[in-house]
């Protein structure tokens, strides 16, 4: 009997599509070797995004293989709407390891309040707190609160005693206890690059500001857009920011990366060296990405810019998908994901899962691939705030229930500047896609699609 395939999963929080894979043609300063050798070998999905751009619900849609509108823990901790997923829904690690997977978890979870990875399937976990209590016993500050989210440099800490060199370590001690027979996934759900961005040098000093152009989004006027945007850059004190303003916050993004990057790199030597890269599936992603002075903002709230839908993913399965390959199929990375996973492990994919296996776009096969995609928000620490977002690859419509409509031609407008819901020469593509939105809402039945909003929407009524 063929064993089968163990499953590493390298799971990062809000890393920018756009920093990752980057060549040497791109203006940003940012390389990231082991990465773009892991797409390399790999198969690169660049239309990936994910169904919902805050932490604890996209997780939710990982682990449970559905909309956040299904599994309703729709936004983090603390918020107006803390309530957890659903009960009665199946989980795929807990799948996974009734057929006989170890599973191993080094990191964030941040998928439910009471219960942890031990409760879902997980054999071991160990939290980030643990890096904490390490990181004291080595004589270091126990936190850094030094310039508030806009991070700093850590000068107390060498590279190898940061927190994402620690995570790297228990990943390659799990894989060395775990190079036996008994097939393994072990997830490695690092806190970075998520704010604030806190790094030693030399990592700290490796892209200097001025080396680093502004994002395609920036600047913006925010002109013909949703109040909350304005509002948003007062809530955080960065109204009127330049991006001479912006740029060290970018670097220090862009060296944490580096470092996330480097550590990955040592992971993936360790799988080669244990003689386990062959029989291994490795899948790189993250659970959105980051504004980091995009449109002038910071964080990820209240908007659905491709600077938080957007994310990268690649998938690495030697002799089993096409290698240096790139799927500019539409995907939901984490509905998806659900349902690979399961595909790979050969575990049956429950009913209840509303993704798509991604490995026959793994093996070319596109006769079934997205035209577009969808993705929602519901709002966060700052009030609820219903949002829907359609894309394809040159449209997006964003339907915000309480505020302006926002439609942008992305193959003229990359950067999402120009509001052209109230176009006249629009009006058609408009229409096509609310349309498409009312049909997206009934698949995954959404709740916000009432016989008002369907109204609103088929008939223009919203603006």
């Amino acid at each position: 009997m063929t064993q089968r395939p163990n499953i590493l999963l390298l799971h990062s929080d809000q890393h920018r599509y756009d920093c990752v894979n980057v060549d040497d043609s791109d203006p940003l300063p940012l390389r990231t070797p082991h990465l773009d050798q892991l797409g390399a070998e790999g198969t690169r999905f660049s239309h990936a995004f994910c169904p919902i751009p805050v932490c604890i619900p996209t997780r939710n849609s990982l682990i449970y293989g559905v909309w956040p509108t299904k599994h309703l823990a729709i936004a983090n901790w603390g918020t107006e709407a803390p309530r957890p997923a659903r009960e009665d829904l199946p989980a795929w690690p807990s799948l996974l390891s009734e057929s006989g997977y170890r599973l191993s978890l080094v990191g964030k979870w941040e998928v439910h309040p009471t219960r942890g990875p031990l409760d879902y399937g997980f054999a071991r976990h160990l939290p980030l707190e643990a890096y904490r209590d390490w990181r004291e016993a080595q004589g270091l500050s126990r936190h850094l609160t030094e310039n508030g989210y806009l991070g700093c440099t850590d000068h107390e800490a060498r590279p190898d005693q940061t927190q994402l060199a620690w995570g790297a370590d228990h990943i390659i001690r799990l894989l060395r206890e775990d190079s036996g027979d008994q097939p393994f996934l072990t997830a490695w759900c690092t806190n970075e690059p998520h704010l604030p961005c806190q790094l030693p040098e030399p990592y700290a000093s490796l892209y200097p500001p001025e080396s680093i152009p502004p994002w395609p989004s920036f600047p913006d006027p925010l002109a013909g857009k949703p109040y909350i945007q304005a509002q948003q850059r007062r809530t955080w004190g960065l109204e009127g920011w330049t991006w001479e303003q912006w740029a060290p916050v970018v670097s220090r993004y862009l060296g944490v990366v580096r470092l996330l990057d480097d550590q990955i790199g040592r992971i993936l030597a360790a799988l080669d060296g244990l003689g386990l890269a062959e029989n291994t599936v490795v899948i790189y992603t993250t659970d959105h990405g980051d504004m980091g002075g995009g449109h002038g903002m910071i964080d990820k709230h209240y908007i659905m810019y491709d600077d938080v839908t957007h994310v990268p993913l690649i998938v690495r399965w030697p002799k089993h998908a096409q290698a240096g390959a790139t799927s500019d199929a539409f995907v939901s990375h984490s509905v998806d994901l659900a349902a690979t996973i399961c595909d790979i492990a050969g575990v049956p994919t429950p009913e209840t899962f509303q993704g798509e296996s991604l490995l026959p776009l793994l093996a070319g096969d596109t006769s079934h691939a997205r035209q577009d995609i969808l993705s929602t928000y519901f709002g966060n620490q700052f009030g609820l705030y219903s949002q829907r977002m359609i894309r394809d690859e040159r449209w997006k419509y964003v339907y915000n229930a309480t505020a302006e409509d926002e439609l942008y031609d992305l193959a003229h407008d990359p950067g999402e500047i120009h509001n052209l819901a109230l176009a006249p020469e629009s009006a058609a593509e408009l229409a096509r896609l609310r349309r498409r939105l009312v049909e997206w809402m009934e698949e995954i039945q959404d709740p916000l699609l009432n016989h008002w909003i369907r109204d609103q929407l088929l008939e223009g009524r919203t603006r």
